[in-house]
């Protein structure tokens, strides 16, 4: 989505009387990032993680604006332990069932803003958006941008919160990670602030 598709997404939005919703997808591991720390001279910092197994929650959100609404945060989560045959992270059912309960709780049309990631454009996520476009329009981000994209910022403070936390197991990661959405879900101002922060409110 370049800079004229940006300007032609607000337009079809407030044609449509649209909410423009910003879906991304991320993920947190159970092994803690590396980070710099403070220590004493000649003393490495040690951090020890007593955490058991591995595995990863995949998250799935989406910022949703409207003028004279407030901002809305819409979002899902899987985790990922690692068992055969267990799905990796979402797929197209839960992307559309997303898709579905955000319409469901904005009540009205949707302009959704997405990368390009290659579940966004299977057959099946196509044939779905074909089919419901009396209230979806979709405008794709171009590759690489995160600058455009609101989510970004909301996955930032996620990360931000639980980056030096040393899980035990992935339901303390789970955890965290549905308490830190639950609460910037009640915090819209913090949600224009990630939409304000962008090269697509400038």
């Amino acid at each position: 989505m370049e800079e004229g598709d940006l300007a032609a997404g607000k337009s079809t939005a407030a044609e449509r009387g649209a909410w423009v919703v910003f879906e991304d997808e991320a993920g947190q591991s159970i092994t803690p990032p590396r980070a710099r720390t403070w220590g004493r001279i000649g003393q490495t910092p040690v951090v020890r993680v007593r955490g058991r197994g591995s595995g990863r929650v995949s998250m799935a959100g989406m910022a949703c604006y409207k003028p004279g609404e407030r901002s809305r945060l819409i979002y899902a989560f899987r985790e990922y332990r690692g068992r055969r045959g267990e799905p990796k992270g979402f797929g197209r059912r839960e992307f559309r069932d997303l898709i579905v309960r955000a319409r469901i709780q904005l009540g009205g049309p949707i302009v959704l803003v997405r990368d390009n990631v290659r579940l966004h454009l299977t057959a099946g996520v196509r044939a779905f958006i074909a089919a419901n476009a009396e209230w979806l329009t979709v405008f794709q981000l171009p590759t690489c941008a995160p600058d455009l994209s609101p989510r970004e910022g909301v996955w930032s403070l996620v990360k931000r919160d639980i980056g030096d936390l040393a899980a035990a197991d992935l339901g303390q990661i789970t955890r965290a990670v549905k308490r830190k959405l639950k609460t910037l879900q009640y915090r819209p101002e913090v949600i224009d602030g990630c939409l304000a922060g962008t090269s697509t409110a400038r």
